[in-house]
């Protein structure tokens, strides 16, 4: 603890010219104790600001502002709307609100989610981050759900700190595993260890980042190193992102691993490679959700209605989204896309490209699967329309998903797609440097077709390219592509058609790109290898094909045998294949597949322009190294033909002239007229069945829709429950608290040795002392019995009187009285009253004062035998008090000097008569010389008195001391010596 507060002064005096740190902490069912071990741990001024999320009962008055008060010593507050946030105060989330900051202040609105849907933890931790930036820092403590995995992807996108509960550790580990299995997370931790790692990240960051910031050459050429071993290890190259970008990010990962200079984090990455993938996850930035920024899709949506509304049903529509991420932003370009082709009732072709160079995230957009946190960025009708839920998560339909295609691909390195009708790049190009973003944005251009739609975020744009692209939408960074001569003429990088490819990707050239393979695929000059192979086959016309029937080079003219498919364009020779091949040639590519040997057909009758020829096909695999799933397709008209050479595979073709042709082609009529026949049948048994399934995926759908209702109990089922065990931990300190304070009431009551009964209103018994039996025979049992019903061993029958009376004048009542045995109690009624002021009983105290009357009485005997002694003295006598005033008289002064008592008890020895008494000597004398000398003897005093005329006095005093008593008295006598 000593340590802690040392440390947080530093942190301090860093944060003199800067924004401090807020620390949100997002906790569930369970989270109590770890909070409690977290705050038993930090210190009171950490320098930090402490905001606490937590799923409370909206109906239950929440106690966590009294609770977390015992276990810090910083302020705990509640929030209120508006309230500034300050270091060193612990800010709590009322009940029934969610929370969000606006510059510095925390701001409270009423939840828009029905209950037991809320997510207040993501809702804070996006607005945290939007508003503090990279001092932004969130915990996730024990608690139900996934509540806080999306708002860690915001505290991430703007270089926060993230901690979470070890799993272990925590009472309900869903909310950390969640946080966990996001990737993101700094640190994991039991709660009592995070204080300590949170301080030393926090004093460290600054001066880390400080360094990065200002780097020396050195920093440069480690930085260099580190781009390298990023690229030797992934593939990438991050040399041309923002430079601060990457310094930040790099010194965030140092700061983590308590590196303070580049050079030893560049061997820690040397030593520990799993740190090279980490550092590569910080560097992708892959923070993305559905229909960020609403407003600009709604923006989009009214821009591509009038691109939809052109084209006709046969077109179709391309669209890419490079930096996808993990889909999110693909999909939500397809559900908009979607709703657009409902609208308009076309029915276009849609493929939409996602790409990224994070394998990872293309895996989970292939998937397709997101977590129920999605629900308040999508909304109920499109999560209900687009999307199937599945245990705990939500699965895209495939009415959306047959439109994607997702695939690695670097958007600086990697050729472009063409022909693009829309391409969604949104906040990526803010991280690349000024030549990155120039060469991206001539892609782009490249990429998009003539009045192609571009959209960018919001805080990027086409920068000089004024010529190569129209704003649309300025706010929202939408702009159409325009072809400009002058633009190409100085941006455009022209992309050739490879001659070298990866043979492991040829089957994605029709995607419009070449995906790179790894280091270790061999490359095999195509034009090479078909030029040898023709050679050797005597060059007739002729194609390359893959084993899925993909044209990849052509060889002659192929017009006579194979011709374009209607529809969409494709170099599948199947596909292309004239009437009479189709079949022939499919079988022999899948026999010289299968057999790995070369195939012939002979005699093969084939129909072109207003005939027919005869041709053979001549399929044969290649041979050569490396070309592995490669086939040759050879076509030569039936004069050509030659004896089919030994090894060859031979299927006979039976060819018998015109007249069996003929015979052949009237039977096939026959079978087609009776095939037209079963076809109408099988329509009729078609619709019957269409009409059925019509029927049972209504069903499906009631079925579905009440499953989904079920589904949403279900979680409102889970937060009640959530909040139930949040408001259970409080019920329980409280219980907690109560027994201690009964406790500590008990050995109160016991201490005191004092009887006392609790009354109710009705006089019932609700509670006694154990000394109260020995007065009033009480027992356990008859706690809620009345008291009137109870024996007692007082002489006094008027005790219910007095009882009854306090209760109704609310007064407080207090007399003695004598037991059966002759003790004497001092008995106190007083009115019971409420923490609400409300008298509910009465409370009787019963203390014996036996002794103390005893004392009494004893002292009365004395005080009776000295006035005895005193008044039979025959001279005046008078005893004073310490103020000088007459505490008693004897009767020999009241006669001599002819007053009554009234005129001299209590009175000052100063005014007694006509003040002959007030003597400065004889003040002196019992004031100032007598305390001294404790006696004084013969005082001569001589003065004309009341009543008894001039007198002269002899005086003689001494001071009495009463045994335990502080002060003392005066004994003062009068002798007259008048006639002597």
């Amino acid at each position: 603890m000593e340590k802690n507060k040392n440390e947080s002064k530093v942190i301090r005096a860093d944060l003199s010219s800067s924004k401090f740190p807020i620390v949100a902490l997002g906790a569930s069912a369970g989270g109590f104790n770890a909070l409690k071990k977290f705050f038993t741990n930090m210190p009171s001024d950490p320098g930090m600001a402490f905001v606490l999320v937590q799923h409370l009962d909206p109906t239950h008055e929440s106690t966590m502002v009294d609770l977390m008060s015992r276990y810090t010593s910083m302020k705990v507050v509640q929030v209120q709307d508006g309230m500034k946030v300050e270091p060193d105060y612990l800010y709590i989330i009322p009940p029934n609100r969610d929370m969000g900051m606006m510059n510095g202040t925390l701001q409270l609105i009423e939840p828009k989610e029905p209950h037991g849907m809320r997510l207040p933890i993501n809702f804070f931790l996006n607005n945290l981050a939007e508003d503090h930036k990279e001092k932004s820092i969130a915990i996730i403590f024990s608690g139900f759900g996934s509540d806080g995995s999306i708002g860690l992807k915001a505290i991430k996108a703007v270089e926060g700190m993230i901690m979470a509960q070890d799993p272990e550790t925590a009472e309900s580990d869903s909310m950390p595993l969640s946080a966990i299995e996001t990737g993101l997370v700094d640190y994991i931790l039991p709660p009592e260890e995070m204080p300590e790692k949170l301080i030393s990240y926090v004093k460290s960051s600054y001066k880390t980042i400080k360094k990065i910031l200002t780097p020396k050459e050195e920093n440069e050429r480690a930085l260099q190193k580190i781009f390298m071993l990023i690229r030797n290890r992934t593939g990438h190259d991050f040399s041309y992102y923002k430079e601060n970008t990457v310094y930040r990010r790099i010194g965030r990962r140092m700061n983590v691993h308590q590196i303070e200079n580049i050079p030893l984090y560049l061997r820690y990455l040397q030593e520990n490679p799993y740190e090279i993938d980490i550092l590569f996850k910080e560097l992708l930035i892959n923070v993305t959700n559905f229909f960020r920024d609403e407003i600009a899709f709604e923006s989009l949506k009214n821009t591509l209605r009038s691109l939809i509304n052109e084209k006709s049903d046969v077109d179709n529509l391309r669209v890419w989204v490079p930096g996808c991420s993990s889909g999110e932003e693909a999909y939500s370009v397809g559900i908009i896309i979607h709703e657009l082709l409902e609208e308009s009732g076309k029915n276009i072709v849609v493929q939409i490209f996602g790409t990224d160079i994070d394998v990872d995230a293309i895996n989970m957009a292939r998937s397709g699967t997101y977590p129920i946190n999605i629900a308040s960025d999508v909304g109920p009708e499109r999560l209900k329309k687009y999307f199937t839920k599945k245990d705990h998560v939500y699965v895209i339909k495939n009415d959306i998903r047959e439109m994607m295609v997702f695939a690695p691909h670097d958007v600086i390195k990697d050729p472009p797609f063409t022909k693009l009708d829309i391409l969604s790049c949104r906040n990526l190009l803010i991280y690349l440097n000024v030549e990155a973003q120039m060469k991206a944005l001539s892609n782009f251009n490249y990429a998009l077709k003539n009045n192609g739609v571009l959209f960018l975020g919001p805080s990027e744009n086409v920068g000089e390219f004024l010529d190569a692209f129209a704003a649309v939408d300025k706010k929202w960074k939408i702009f159409k592509s325009l072809k400009s001569t002058e633009f190409v003429r100085r941006y455009v990088e022209v992309h050739p058609i490879p001659t070298s490819i990866p043979l492991s990707h040829l089957s994605n050239l029709d995607v419009g790109f070449n995906l790179k393979g790894t280091e270790t695929e061999s490359q095999v000059n195509i034009m090479n290898l078909i030029e040898k192979e023709l050679f050797n086959m005597y060059i007739p016309p002729s194609a390359i094909i893959t084993d899925f029937g993909e044209i990849l080079y052509i060889h002659g003219r192929l017009g006579r045998y194979l011709e374009p498919a209607p529809g969409k364009a494709k170099l599948n020779i199947i596909d292309m294949a004239r009437e009479g091949l189709e079949f022939e040639l499919n079988s022999a590519i899948q026999n010289a597949i299968s057999k790995k040997s070369e195939v012939l057909i002979e005699g093969l009758r084939v129909k072109t322009n207003g005939g027919h020829i005869i041709i053979n096909l001549n399929v044969k695999p290649l041979e050569i190294e490396s070309t592995h799933g490669l086939l040759i397709v050879s076509f030569e008209d039936v004069k050509l033909q030659k004896e089919a050479k030994k090894g060859k595979i031979k299927l006979d073709m039976v060819t018998k002239g015109d007249e069996k042709i003929r015979e052949l082609e009237n039977e096939l009529k026959l079978t087609k007229e009776r095939l037209n026949v079963t076809i109408e049948e099988m329509k009729s048994s078609n619709e019957e069945l269409r009409s059925a399934n019509e029927e049972l995926q209504s069903m499906n759908e009631e079925s579905q829709s009440t499953n989904e209702e079920l589904e949403t109990s279900k979680e409102e089922l889970q937060s009640i429950n959530e909040e139930l065990v949040t408001v259970n931990n409080e019920l329980q300190m409280k219980i907690d608290e109560l027994t201690r304070a009964k406790d500590d009431m008990n050995n109160l009551f016991n201490s005191t040795e004092i009887a006392i009964i609790f009354l109710d209103n009705d006089l019932n018994i609700r509670r006694f002392t154990k000394e109260a039996t020995s007065i009033i025979k009480m027992r356990k049992s008859d706690v809620g019995r009345p008291i009137s019903d109870i024996v007692s061993n007082l002489k006094y029958d008027k005790l219910m009187d007095d009882i009854q009376q306090v209760i109704e004048r609310v007064t407080y009542k207090e007399f003695e009285l004598e037991t059966e045995g002759g003790s004497w109690l001092l008995a106190r009624i007083m009115p019971y009253k409420t923490s609400k002021n409300v008298i509910d009983g009465v409370i009787i105290t019963f203390t014996d004062i036996s002794q103390r009357r005893k004392q009494l009485r004893e002292m009365e005997d004395s005080f009776e035998f000295v006035d005895s002694i005193v008044q039979t003295v025959r001279d005046p006598l008078l005893v004073l008090d310490e103020d000088m005033h007459v505490v008693l008289a004897n009767h020999a002064f009241y006669k001599k000097f002819k007053v009554a008592p009234e005129e001299t008890i209590e009175k000052s020895l100063y005014n007694l008569g006509d003040k002959q008494w007030d003597l400065p000597s004889l003040k002196e004398l019992l004031e100032d010389i007598l305390p001294e000398k404790t006696e004084l003897w013969d005082y001569e005093m001589e003065d004309d008195f009341p009543n008894i005329g001039h007198r002269k006095m002899i005086l003689n005093a001494r001071q009495i001391y009463r045994e335990g008593e502080e002060t003392s008295m005066i004994l003062l006598t009068m002798e007259d010596i008048t006639d002597q």
